[in-house]
Parts: C-alpha cells; sequence; structure tokens
C-alpha cells in the first residue's frame, strides 16, 4: 500500500506533507511530454514518495509506471513548496505539496498510457500547452523552459 495511503488511516482528512518529484521530458524539438490524468486535464508525469525513496528514484519510478520509459540523466529544475501548494481534494483529504522537478532530455522505450493515472500522453511545445493545464504543472513548465 502506498505510503500516504498508510498515512491517512491514522490522521483522516487532516493536512500532510507529501513529497514528490516530476519530470519534464524533453523530445528533441523541444516539446514537453505531458499526460491526460483525467478527460481534458493535463500535468507532467510524476507523483509521490514511497518510504525511502530519494527524489530521483520517485522520479524514476513514477515515469516509468505512468509512461513505460526509462529515464536518463535528471536535471534538477527546483523545489516546490509552501502555502500555495496546499490542496484540498474532493475526497477531503488536505496536504501541502513538496514537489522537486526535473527535466531530461534522455529516455528509451515505448510512450504507453497505464490506463489507470495516464488516459493518453503527447508532446506538447511549451509555448503551446493545451487549455487543461493546471497552473501548477504550467508553472514547473515556464519556470523550467521559458
Amino acid at each position: 500500500m502506498e505510503y500516504y495511503k498508510q498515512l491517512r488511516k491514522y490522521v483522516g482528512h487532516q493536512p500532510l506533507i507529501l513529497p514528490g518529484s516530476n519530470v519534464l521530458i524533453l523530445n528533441n524539438k523541444g516539446e514537453v511530454l505531458l499526460q491526460e490524468r483525467e478527460p481534458s486535464i493535463y500535468g507532467l508525469p510524476g507523483g509521490l514518495m514511497e518510504l525511502g525513496e530519494s527524489f530521483e528514484d520517485t522520479a524514476r519510478r513514477e515515469i516509468l509506471e505512468e509512461t513505460g520509459l526509462h529515464i536518463g540523466t535528471l536535471q534538477l529544475c527546483n523545489v516546490y513548496s509552501g502555502p500555495d501548494y496546499y490542496i484540498e481534494n474532493p475526497n477531503g483529504d488536505k496536504f501541502y505539496s513538496v514537489s522537486a522537478v526535473y527535466k531530461t532530455l534522455e529516455y528509451s522505450g515505448e510512450i504507453i498510457a497505464d490506463g489507470m493515472e495516464s488516459i493518453s500522453l503527447k508532446f506538447f511545445p511549451p509555448t503551446q500547452l493545451p487549455d487543461g493545464i493546471t497552473v501548477n504543472y504550467r508553472k514547473f513548465i515556464e519556470d523550467a523552459l521559458l
């Protein structure tokens, strides 16, 4: 079971601090791979840290799970945290996200949406992001690439 789900058994909907990683995977045209998480809702592939993982370990595991890709060298772009990253989920869960954002040009494998966390995966030019990208992911991309 995922670590944060274990914590929820004890704290219910109370706020948690949840660390995770996201990765800007860039193709040779400089386009960024976006994950359609829900119909017309886009973000960067990535997810929450498990016990004993580093931010890089988390990035590599999540990318493989969600996209089918193996990634190479990761360059840390920034770490985002604080009140701007407070989230209340529709189920009542509250948390503060701490996100390490990386970028890479090195990847191998076949891009495959997992069907659970990824409906589809597609490269977009950073200046032509879809309307359905969330504010935080748009900021991560703009800070890293523009």
